[in-house]
C-alpha cells in the first residue's frame, strides 16, 4: 500500500508542477479526441438521420452493420487503419502512421457507429405527431430536418457525449496508430499503460486522476442532457 500512497502524492505533484510530459499527454488526448468527435458528428448526424427517418432498400442492413460496429474492439479498428496507412498500405504515401492525424482517423472511425446508431434511435423514437404537425405547415425538407434536429437536440448531444467518452478512454487505436511517441502522439491511456509497465506508478496515477476527472465531467454532462430531454 505504501507505493500506492507514494504514487498518489507524486501524482498530485506532477499535476501541480505542470510536468511537461504529463501535460503533453493530456494535450494530445484532448486535441485528438475533440477533433475526432467533431468529425464523427459532422459525418454521423446526417447518416443517422437518414437511417432513422427515411425508409429505403437495405436500410435494415445498414442499421445492423452500424449496430454491430458498436462492439468492435478498438485494437481491431487500430489494425484496419494501420493496414491502410502503413508504408505498404494504399494510403501509405500520405505519411499518416505514427501521427496525430492518424490517431484522429482511427478515433473518428471508432466514434462514428456510436453517433450514427444513437442518432438513428433518437429519430426512430421521435413522436410521429411531430412529423405530421411539421408536414401540415408546408415546410420544405431542409426546414423539416432543421426542426426535427432542434426538437431532438438533447438526445443528439447525448449521442455525441457518449461517443466522446468512448474515444477519450480508448487505448488500442492510439497505441497502434500513434506509436506512443513521447511529446508527439502519447495520449493519457497509452502513457498510463507504458508507465505502469515500467513500474512508474506516479505518472500513471496522475494521468488516471485526470482521465477519471474528464470521464466524470462527460457523464455529468450526459446526465444533465438526459434530465433536460425528459423535461421536453
Amino acid at each position: 500500500m505504501e507505493f500506492i500512497a507514494q504514487g498518489v502524492v507524486e501524482a498530485f505533484w506532477l499535476l501541480v508542477s505542470m510536468d511537461a510530459e504529463t501535460i503533453s499527454a493530456i494535450d494530445v488526448t484532448l486535441r485528438t479526441s475533440t477533433i475526432s468527435i467533431l468529425l464523427s458528428i459532422i459525418i454521423g448526424f446526417p447518416l443517422g438521420f437518414i437511417l432513422g427517418f427515411f425508409d429505403f432498400p437495405l436500410r435494415k442492413t445498414f442499421r445492423l452493420i452500424s449496430d454491430t460496429l458498436l462492439a468492435t474492439p478498438t485494437v481491431v479498428i487500430g489494425l484496419l487503419v494501420y493496414a491502410f496507412i502503413s508504408y505498404r498500405g494504399p494510403l501509405g504515401e500520405f505519411g499518416l502512421l505514427f501521427t496525430m492525424e492518424g490517431i484522429i482517423i482511427g478515433q473518428t472511425i471508432l466514434a462514428l457507429p456510436i453517433v450514427v446508431s444513437l442518432t438513428a434511435s433518437a429519430i426512430e423514437g421521435m413522436d410521429r405527431k411531430l412529423y405530421y404537425t411539421l408536414s401540415s405547415f408546408g415546410l420544405t425538407l431542409s426546414q423539416m430536418v432543421f426542426n426535427v434536429v432542434w426538437e431532438l437536440r438533447h438526445a443528439l448531444l447525448a449521442a455525441a457525449v457518449t461517443a466522446y467518452g468512448r474515444v477519450i478512454a480508448e487505448v488500442g487505436v492510439a497505441m497502434m496508430i500513434g506509436g506512443n511517441i513521447k511529446y508527439h502522439t502519447r495520449t493519457i491511456t497509452t502513457a498510463i499503460s507504458l508507465e505502469t509497465s515500467k513500474g512508474m506508478f506516479s505518472m500513471g496515477i496522475a494521468l488516471g486522476i485526470v482521465l477519471i476527472g474528464i470521464a466524470f465531467l462527460v457523464n455529468l454532462s450526459l446526465n444533465f442532457l438526459r434530465k433536460n430531454a425528459r423535461q421536453y
